[in-house]
């Protein structure tokens, strides 16, 4: 494997290329140009960061078409997660397209079983009071915690009283560290390695509480 040297500007410019042709003749015409300009770099970018973060899984670049409208066969983006299953997963997560990179960490939407843990783990005095520290915390870091990929209720949870001290925290549905940020000429350069560790590294107070309180039992904790 190749050491890490930063995303070259053909990655991004194969995928604004992709969005204007996201077609199966394309692909079969430019995949080498995926080869060498996304798979192998990112590739490098993973197995670095795998050094610290544990093994992360790199995601296919095809799309499930079985429940879309959307037929365009391709991702216009690439990218890897630490998690072995596609949804409801608490882990890592690395995403480049052609407009820059997302790196996060956390729970972007909980399944109903972790939901029912992370609002129990709120409305106790001793871990929702930690959260909320954690929050204040990660927030003076410039790591803010959000709510994940889905609106927050707009109501308090069933059982949960609309007067409750922490009903901000209750009415979300995943918690998530997630920084973004815009293609510039950084990402050509191992800086990218950087950036992405800093916000990994600074989520552990919330990867710390989410492996507590919420994860599966039998979810892997790297």
């Amino acid at each position: 494997m190749s050491a890490f040297h930063g995303l070259p500007p053909g990655l991004f410019q194969f995928f604004e290329d992709l969005a204007a042709d996201n077609t199966k003749t394309f692909w079969q015409a430019n995949k080498r140009r995926w080869e060498e300009d996304v798979r192998a770099p990112v590739r490098a970018l993973l197995a670095e960061l795998s050094d610290e973060f544990g093994t992360l899984r790199m995601f296919r670049p095809n799309r499930d078409l079985r429940f879309s409208a959307d037929r365009s066969p391709y991702k216009l983006w690439t990218g890897a997660t630490s998690v072995s299953r596609a949804a409801r997963g608490i882990g890592y997560y690395l995403e480049a397209s052609a407009t820059g990179i997302v790196a996060g960490y956390g729970a972007m939407l909980m399944s109903p079983a972790q939901l029912r843990r992370y609002r129990a783990a709120i409305d106790d005095d001793a871990s929702g009071s930690e959260f909320e520290q954690l929050t204040r915390t990660l927030e003076a870091r410039s790591l803010p915690v959000s709510h994940g990929a889905e609106e927050p209720l707009r109501t308090a949870p069933k059982g949960y009283s609309a007067d409750h001290p922490r009903i901000q925290h209750l009415r979300w549905k995943g918690a998530a560290v997630v920084q973004e940020w815009a293609k510039d000429d950084w990402m050509h350069t191992p800086e990218t390695l950087d950036a992405i560790r800093t916000v990994w590294r600074g989520a552990a107070p919330l990867k710390s509480w989410l492996e507590t309180h919420v994860s599966d039992p039998v979810e892997s904790r790297s």
